[in-house]
Formats: structure tokens, C-alpha cells, sequence
């Protein structure tokens, strides 16, 4: 008879099937490297099977531990589930939410309200992941997801949070000290700052070509901080959103009645997880909350209704 497991077990595996590294999921689990390991080889030892192959890159899923993977995300979920109709008693929200989302997001917009957040729901924690690639919602490595773009498949669900516009910006004194821009022809002879070209995750954020076939940046970088950090300082010309240019006093846009650019955030999470109260309470409040502030995204007569939420096919 194969000895009982406990879900504890299956937690480990999980966090270890989704990093592929022990010392990942020792950091997911606030847990030691050892531990992890304990846990793995008793859960083997107790299904009589390998979960695992063991190699130098980490550890690699079985066959059978594919199918168990399955297996323990669909108790994952109702135990989020029980765990959170429990905690919901008396309209009481509380747990972690762990939210990925870009930089530009994060950092000059979303971070500043988590103020009315704590004061509306202060037993939610948020735990902010702020990366250039998305972490997979498919592997429960975040909870919920903002994107520049909505998955293509897959079981989510996923939503249009705002529009935001971009231009062309630099300083006064670059602009003063550099050959004047009249056309976009006159870009090919300025500094260009932007992202690193093998590195962009997302079509969306290639935005020089979209301005010009010819334009590339002799500065780049992954980070939208340091691109923005090198404009203030004088490197060249950058596009940016506007919601966060417009901050800093000493950028000018360039070409204002020429080059606009128009992105999307996106709003999704696993469909699994959707109606689960903590969760919808923080993509109910990134939703209202944004939405509230639209001005600072897109010109009032260039403002759209989004779309309702809706799963992905």
C-alpha cells in the first residue's frame, strides 16, 4: 500500500516543477534548499515513481511528473478556492496576490496607489513582480498578469485596461545644442535611445521602426528606468510613454503633430483563479483605479471603452 502524502508535499513539487531549480523553489516557498530536497525524494519514494530526471541544467519533469502536475494544479486551485471562500467569511479579504507587470506600469503609475489599496483592503498583500518577461501565469508563477499583449490561447482570461499614447522626447538642452527637427527625416542624424534589440519581448515595444525604417538606437537598454535616466541626462532622443514623460519638466516632446504611438495594457489571469475574492479584488482595483485616471494615458477625444473581460480561446 503506497504510504499518504500531504499537500504540503505537493507544493514543493509544484514549486519545483515550475522553476526547475531547487534553489527557486526554495526562494518561492520561503524555505531552505534542504528542505526542498527532503521533500522531493519523499514524495518519490512515497509514489514509487521519478518525478524528476536530474541533470546539470536542474531538474527536468518525468513523464509522470508531467501528469502530476496536472493533477496537483487543479488541487492548487480549489484549495485557493477553499482557502479564500474561508478568509471571505464576513466580506474579510486577505492573502497574497502576487502581480507581474512592466516597469513603466509598475513604477510611475501603480505603486503610487497601492496607498487606497491598503487603506480599502489592508489584509491583501501584494507581491509586485517587476521583469522584462512575463512570469507564466500557466505555471502559477504570478496570479495575475499585466501584458502589453493578450495571450493568444490558453486558459485565461484577459481584458484591455487602457490605452496609452508615446512620443518622441529629449531635453531642452540636447535639442538646443543638436541640429533642429522638422520632419522624421531629421531624426537619422540625432542619438537614439531605446531598447535592446534581441531582448524585446514584445512586438509592441520595437517602437523606432515604427517610426522610421532608418532609426537605431546607439544607446539601449532593457529597462525603461535607465532609457529614461539617460534622456534626462542628455544621451539623445527616446520615445516614451507620455504618462511618464510628461513628469519631467526639462523633456520636450519632438515632432508633437507627427509621431504618436498607441499601446495596450492588458489585465489577465488564469481562468482557475478569476473568481477567487483576493484576486478579483486586485484586478477590480487595477481596473477602476486606472481607469479613473485615464486623462494621464490618452487624450480625453482619443479615449476608448475596453473591452469586457472574456476568456481566450
Amino acid at each position: 500500500m503506497t504510504s499518504a502524502f500531504t499537500w504540503d508535499d505537493l507544493q514543493h513539487f509544484l514549486a519545483v516543477a515550475r522553476t526547475g531549480q531547487l534553489s527557486g523553489a526554495a526562494r518561492s516557498l520561503r524555505t531552505s534548499h534542504a528542505t526542498v530536497s527532503r521533500r522531493i525524494d519523499r514524495l518519490e519514494y512515497m509514489l514509487k515513481v521519478k518525478l524528476f530526471e536530474r541533470n546539470p541544467r536542474g531538474y527536468e519533469l518525468t513523464t509522470v511528473g508531467r501528469r502530476l502536475v496536472e493533477m496537483a494544479e487543479r488541487i492548487e486551485a480549489e484549495t485557493d478556492r477553499l482557502q479564500a471562500d474561508i478568509c471571505s467569511v464576513g466580506s474579510l479579504l486577505r492573502g497574497v496576490v502576487r502581480l507581474t507587470a512592466p516597469e513603466g506600469f509598475s513604477n510611475f503609475f501603480f505603486v503610487e496607489k497601492l496607498k487606497e489599496l491598503a487603506l480599502t483592503h489592508p489584509q491583501v498583500t501584494v507581491e509586485l513582480i517587476i521583469i522584462q518577461q512575463i512570469m507564466a501565469l500557466s505555471r502559477k508563477e504570478a496570479d495575475v498578469a499585466v501584458t502589453l499583449d493578450p495571450p493568444k490561447a490558453g486558459p485565461y482570461i484577459s481584458e484591455r485596461i487602457m490605452d496609452y499614447t508615446l512620443h518622441i522626447y529629449a531635453t531642452r538642452s540636447y535639442l538646443a545644442s543638436r541640429p533642429p527637427i522638422r520632419q522624421r527625416e531629421d531624426l537619422l542624424g540625432h542619438f537614439f535611445i531605446g531598447y535592446v534589440q534581441d531582448l524585446i519581448f514584445s512586438p509592441g515595444l520595437d517602437y523606432l521602426r515604427d517610426v522610421h525604417s532608418g532609426l537605431r538606437a546607439s544607446f539601449q537598454s532593457s529597462s525603461i528606468f535607465a532609457q529614461l535616466t539617460a534622456t534626462r541626462g542628455g544621451r539623445g532622443l527616446c520615445i516614451l510613454p507620455k504618462f511618464i514623460a510628461e513628469r519631467f519638466p526639462e523633456l520636450e516632446m519632438v515632432l508633437p503633430g507627427d509621431v504618436e504611438l498607441r499601446r495596450g495594457y492588458w489585465l489577465t489571469c488564469h481562468q482557475d483563479l478569476a473568481d477567487v475574492p483576493r484576486i478579483r479584488t486586485i484586478m477590480d482595483f487595477i481596473l477602476t483605479t486606472t481607469r479613473e485616471n485615464e486623462r494621464l494615458f490618452m487624450p480625453p477625444a482619443q479615449a476608448t471603452t475596453p473591452a469586457s473581460l472574456r476568456p481566450q480561446s
